[in-house]
């Protein structure tokens, strides 16, 4: 069995490790786009997340993963049949690979069931498989647009909706999206850029310290993997329970009209277009809020969202870097 490199143990890249967790305590703000060079942890990031994250009650025979205790978000067989036992499980962690077809990904009619029987049966693909889970597309600046369209749509509506051969299939599609790529492989069409609520760079560390600390702890980890583990295993529980206390304050806190104000200032400043920056900036503040245990977010609160949530969507020119400094442009120190 592959051991996954705990979270804990990762050096540097705190502005990559920030947005992750904030994209897990709240799936709303429409997911993170992680650019950088290889070799700078990305993946390796996303799936020590996935490993600390607490397990989640599921109802049984539900291929969708649905929640026990949310009805309302319930599957259409959930909603028909009588209450089920519940069990608990890991949050799924789905892989979308650059060669899935669409059916892969939103599901399809069994053929051979439709042959044999004539009975027109929905097999569900992986976004059904990604429900209150993670899904995660490695090198997405390579994945066919309209697949990105189609689940960067998923993302935003909480379902997915199947319309095949005649039948309408609905069903929920609440994951988070992660995505990471090597901009050197190629960009996102601004579009689909914009759709992304988060997006941080990541480079190589140039702290000599921190280059020999990052060795120095793979090494450990490669030689004795289980106690490496053992080592970080509290700080994994400490952090996955953080996560799951920060997740339920999140819908007590607090949202004044003077950061309304202030969040549409800067975006007015920084010349962001449409409203999707103003609102991802918002719910980005309100979740920093809520794993800091503050009861409103503080306009410094405003500033770390916003270089977590404008930086992709700031007008820049042909092949200027995506990664601006949202401070300077303001003048803040």
């Amino acid at each position: 069995m592959n051991q996954i490199y705990p979270f804990t143990a990762l050096v540097g890249q705190e502005k990559m490790k920030l947005a992750l967790i904030l994209t897990v305590i709240n799936p709303a703000l429409g997911g993170v786009l992680i650019r950088g060079e290889k070799g700078t942890a990305k993946s390796t990031a996303v799936r020590a997340l996935a490993a600390l994250l607490p397990e989640q009650k599921i109802r049984t025979g539900c291929c969708f993963g649905c929640d026990p205790d949310r009805p309302e978000d319930w599957c259409e067989l959930c909603r028909k049949e009588a209450p089920k036992i519940q069990l608990t499980r890991k949050r799924p962690l789905v892989e979308l690979p650059i060669g899935a077809t669409e059916d892969r990904l939103l599901g399809s009619i069994n053929l051979e069931e439709a042959i044999n029987r004539g009975e027109s049966k929905f097999e569900p693909g992986l976004l059904a498989t990604a429900n209150r889970g993670l899904l995660y597309v490695d090198e997405v600046n390579l994945l066919d647009d309209h697949l990105v369209d189609s689940l960067l749509d998923a993302a935003a509506m909480g379902r997915n909706i199947v319309e095949r051969e005649g039948i309408s299939i609905n069903h929920p599609a609440r994951f988070t999206l992660i995505g990471t790529m090597n901009p050197e492989e190629g960009e996102l069409r601004p579009q689909l850029l914009d759709r992304f609520g988060l997006c941080v760079e990541v480079r190589g560390l140039e702290d000599p310290d921190l280059r020999q600390n990052v060795v120095r702890q793979r090494l450990k980890f490669e030689s004795d993997p289980e106690l490496f583990l053992a080592n970080f295993r509290q700080e994994e529980e400490s952090l996955g329970q953080k996560i799951k206390i920060a997740a339920a304050r999140l819908p007590t806190t607090v949202l004044k009209d003077e950061t309304v104000n202030y969040v549409v200032k800067i975006c007015l400043s920084l010349g962001v277009d449409g409203h999707r920056g103003d609102l991802t900036v918002i719910k980005t503040a309100l979740t920093l809020a809520a794993w800091l245990d503050k009861i409103y977010p503080d306009e410094e609160d405003v500033l770390v969202a916003a270089e977590l949530a404008l930086p992709h969507r700031m007008r820049r020119k042909p092949f200027q870097d995506v990664d601006f400094d949202v401070r300077g442009r303001l003048n803040l120190k």
